[in-house]
């Protein structure tokens, strides 16, 4: 199955966003710290803080990056028979939201990156600077290519195929 370049980019941010989730559900339902040894671990290498791993935590994160989820995916066509039953306005008003979030968090990540709050000895460093940032880097560029309208894209097509068939005329 060939998918448009929308689609290709709803599929990088809902793969992400996926990911992200399975993840939360995972760490809610077995209290596993995995991949870290410990929770504080675990909550140093990914957000540089200590925060408490608790299912009363997690479970709405991971309901967040579920319906994040599931509105890029709408946004970009690939749920047809979802976009039928939310408003026009939600996936694109969520796309919107996660490329902003995401953008944000890219900024952070730079500025870490560049030694501010940030210890290069860290794992928190080394995952930022090799996953975390390049990954909200790319889920923004995704996200702006979701949100490309389509009336945008066939009006360019458009455009296109008559410059093609005016240059074949004469």
């Amino acid at each position: 199955m060939r998918f448009a370049g929308r689609q290709r980019a709803g599929i990088v941010v809902g793969a992400i966003l996926g990911a992200d989730c399975a993840l939360h559900l995972f760490w809610a339902t077995t209290g596993s710290s995995w991949p870290a040894t410990t929770e504080e671990s675990l909550s140093s290498g990914l957000l540089n803080a200590d925060f408490a791993f608790t299912p009363r935590v997690l479970y709405p994160l991971a309901a967040v990056l579920l319906a994040a989820t599931l509105m890029v995916l709408t946004r970009s066509g690939l749920f047809p028979w979802l976009a039928a039953r939310v408003p026009g306005w939600l996936p694109t008003l969520v796309t919107i939201g996660v490329g902003a979030a995401v953008l944000i968090r890219a900024i952070a990540g730079i500025v870490w990156i560049a030694g501010i709050d940030s210890s290069t000895a860290t794992w928190f460093y080394r995952l930022n600077l090799l996953l975390y940032t390049p990954a909200c880097l790319a889920m923004f560029a995704a996200c702006v290519a979701v949100l490309r309208s389509p009336r945008d894209q066939d009006a360019s097509d458009a455009r296109v195929a008559r410059r093609g068939a005016s240059h074949a005329v004469r």
